[in-house]
């Protein structure tokens, strides 16, 4: 079974950069699609970004458009998430998910809020 594991969270202050890595020791994410899904405190569990097996489609949470970059490297069998110009509303524990295929919501193509596989999560924490 895919496991995944999410890496490179931490404590940053507002308007920092964390970059979130998603691996998954001895499997291929080629061929899967990957969600970035964050749970603050408080908070239900959202979308965050999502990424097409060959990358070549992308989709944000609005609330993440403009600071949040997400990319994979199938070479190196790990997904990224880039986020820069952080604020304290985004603290939250970050999960990457993988599922076989993107979906439509809305005018959205986007991963499925049931994705198939979950990592663990990595907490993210935004504060001065």
């Amino acid at each position: 079974q895919l496991q995944l594991v999410e890496s490179g969270g931490g404590l940053v202050q507002p308007g920092g950069s964390l970059r979130l890595s998603c691996a998954a020791p001895g499997f291929t994410l080629d061929t899967y699609v990957i969600g970035w899904f964050r749970q603050g405190p408080g908070k239900e569990r959202e979308g965050v970004s999502c990424i097409s097996m060959r990358g070549l489609n992308t989709d944000y949470a609005d609330s993440v458009k403009g600071r949040f970059t997400i990319s994979r490297d199938n070479a190196k069998n790990t997904v990224y998430l880039q986020m820069n110009n952080l604020k304290p509303e985004d603290t939250a524990v970050y999960y990457c998910a993988a599922a076989t295929r993107m979906v439509l919501i809305g005018s959205r193509t986007t991963c499925p809020p049931g994705m198939d596989y979950w990592g663990k999560g990595t907490l993210v924490t935004v504060s001065s």
